[in-house]
């Protein structure tokens, strides 16, 4: 039995539909987060929820990326889990902390759950789509605007309802 390994994938409603249309997105890989040998070591009294939960929380910070590159997409971070073999799991990032992979794109069938913002965060996240690139230089106001569309949680969704979702 090979081992499995959740990973978290930042995504964008479009690229949701996307997925919903031809079973996949995107290239043959995807970057995303994970609980990675690098972030057990810089969050060593973490347990593993918490740890699933920081690796979980940056593939929603990335999901501010690339709606930052994409303005016409609507304004609500989307992160996909999946259960992807252990081997198949390239770090990109060995820095202390880094939760950074590049794994094989699962298609429809490889996801686990589906995580979507509600339409309540819409301006949240619209406002950190602003701020993100700034957050991530050091700015600490703008780091304020992004933390607050955290305080905003991912609705879970199943896979099966992802014609509902869109």
């Amino acid at each position: 039995m090979t081992d499995q390994v959740r990973v978290y994938i930042p995504a964008t409603l479009p690229m949701l539909a996307a997925l919903r249309a031809g079973g996949q997105f995107g290239d043959r890989t995807t970057v995303a987060h994970a609980v990675t040998p690098g972030l057990r070591e810089w969050y060593a009294e973490g347990d593993e929820e918490e740890l699933e939960y920081v690796a979980f929380t940056r593939a929603a910070q990335a999901a501010l990326q690339l709606l930052r590159h994409d303005p016409a997409a609507p304004r609500r971070r989307v992160v996909l889990s999946a259960d992807v073999p252990a081997a198949g799991l390239v770090r990109e990032d060995v820095e202390l902390g880094a939760s950074t992979v590049r794994v094989p794109l699962p298609g429809l069938s490889g996801l686990a759950s589906i995580h979507v913002d509600g339409t309540d965060a819409t301006d949240a996240v619209s406002a950190a789509v602003d701020a993100v690139e700034e957050a991530l230089a050091g700015d600490a106001d703008a780091q304020f605007t992004v933390d607050g569309a955290e305080d905003h949680e991912l609705e879970w969704y199943a896979v099966s309802e992802l014609d509902e979702l869109l």
